[in-house]
């Protein structure tokens, strides 16, 4: 075989690999991940636990699985503009999240700002629904992210990620309130 048909086969297969990459990168531009817990706890107890950031390392997924990372909160602990800051992973993780909106008993909005490993602005949204002795919390993580960022999301399979690491921190969360 020449080097010219060479060239053109690995070209060729470059931007097949590339065309539908990108095609499924159109698809992770904007990723919404809902997941639901329900817990044997009070209304009042749940959103106290997840509206006051004090108390995020007892149900953070990312201090789960790095036991050596560093944080601290700012701000009045239960209140908009509340934050948590992190750095871990031995300084590759590095950002905060801050409460961006509270209605009592029943939502939490946070904004994630993110630095490190790359640069993302992800939301969590905290329902609250009382049903009998349970309450239900509905979280919705949406990420919007830009062509480039999508087909790298999608080439690495970081929505399944996403979902696992979502449903991690609602599982710590209920155990830590059914203690």
């Amino acid at each position: 075989m020449n080097k010219k048909m060479m060239f053109g086969i690995i070209t060729g297969a470059v931007f097949l690999f590339l065309a539908f990459g990108f095609y499924n990168a159109s698809k992770f531009q904007s990723i919404e991940i809902v997941k639901s817990v329900n817990i044997m706890a009070p209304q009042q107890e749940v959103y106290d636990a997840i509206s006051n950031l004090d108390n995020y390392p007892q149900w953070s997924p990312f201090l789960a699985q790095d036991t050596t990372q560093k944080y601290e909160t700012k701000g009045a602990a239960g209140t908009v503009g509340s934050q948590f800051h992190w750095d871990g992973n031995k300084g590759k993780d590095l950002g905060f999240q801050e409460i961006v909106k509270l209605q009592p008993n029943s939502f939490v909005g946070i904004k994630c700002d993110i630095q490190k490993p790359f640069k993302a602005q992800p939301t969590f949204d905290y329902e609250l629904k009382s049903n009998g002795n349970t309450t239900e919390v509905t979280q919705k993580f949406n990420l919007k992210s830009g062509i480039i960022d999508a087909f790298f999301l999608s080439l690495f399979g970081v929505k399944k990620e996403m979902s696992a690491t979502n449903q991690q921190g609602l599982d710590l969360l209920k155990n830590s309130l059914e203690k």
